[in-house]
């Protein structure tokens, strides 16, 4: 259920998730995974989401992405049930409220990262002229202005990082989900895509859920969430 301001006007989350359950059969055992996870982010939230390898962190992703199922429970991003979706109106949810950011940056080698950024607004039928106006204003958003011609070859580890950054904000998505983010880069970039991920949140209003095992990845988020055999403790 939404809250509601003073005046009586609905509040609609980045992502209001509710007793969300995943169990797996290991064997002769049943392993829950996730057992009645509650989790809520509001626009222009950071929250980071912490555990151990193998506590559950990616099935929680893939289920509030609605790449998974849950066994039970229900996920709305931006107030659209993405649990109750069939997958057409899943992948209708998911190009239209929401961003990603990988480990791996997942760039296409054969484009520029104007092209790059652009691509979800193409694949969203945006006219060419268009998105690349947009994706260019994105580029200079996380001060790559320089490197739109670049392809993910010429740039260093921490550009591609920020490209894809900018190309998770480009359809101005309600929630970025970003799986360890900053894992394959050094301290120096780390702590530059976080300060940019923490601007961006702010400035956009996009809620963010990171998750990570890194302790200096926290430093600085709205809230941190522990996830812990099958359960969020904040």
């Amino acid at each position: 259920m939404n809250e509601h301001r003073s005046g009586g006007e609905p509040v609609v989350h980045a992502l209001m998730a509710t007793g969300i359950v995943r169990r797996y059969q290991q064997g002769a055992a049943r392993v829950h995974v996730l057992d009645g996870v509650d989790l809520t982010i509001h626009a222009g939230e950071l929250v980071a989401l912490v555990g151990r390898s193998g506590s559950g962190k990616s099935t929680l992703l893939h289920i509030l992405a609605g790449l998974d199922d849950a066994d039970s429970g229900s996920v709305r991003i931006r107030g659209c049930d993405v649990s109750g979706a069939d997958q057409d109106g899943r992948a209708a949810i998911r190009n239209r409220h929401l961003g990603f950011v990988y480990q791996m940056h997942h760039l296409l080698p054969e484009f520029s990262a104007l092209e790059n950024v652009a691509m979800p607004l193409r694949l969203a039928d945006m006219p060419r002229r268009d998105a690349l106006a947009r994706a260019a204003d994105m580029l200079g958003a996380v001060g790559l202005t320089d490197r739109a011609t670049h392809r993910p070859a010429q740039l260093s580890g921490g550009e591609r990082q920020r490209v894809a950054v900018a190309r998770a904000l480009v359809t101005q998505p309600a929630l970025i989900l970003a799986d360890e983010p900053t894992g394959n880069l050094d301290a120096d970039n780390a702590a530059h895509v976080l300060e940019l991920m923490r601007s961006l949140c702010r400035t956009s209003g996009v809620g963010i859920l990171l998750a990570t095992h890194d302790a200096n990845v926290t430093a600085g988020v709205d809230r941190i969430v522990r996830l812990e055999n099958g359960r969020l403790t904040s």
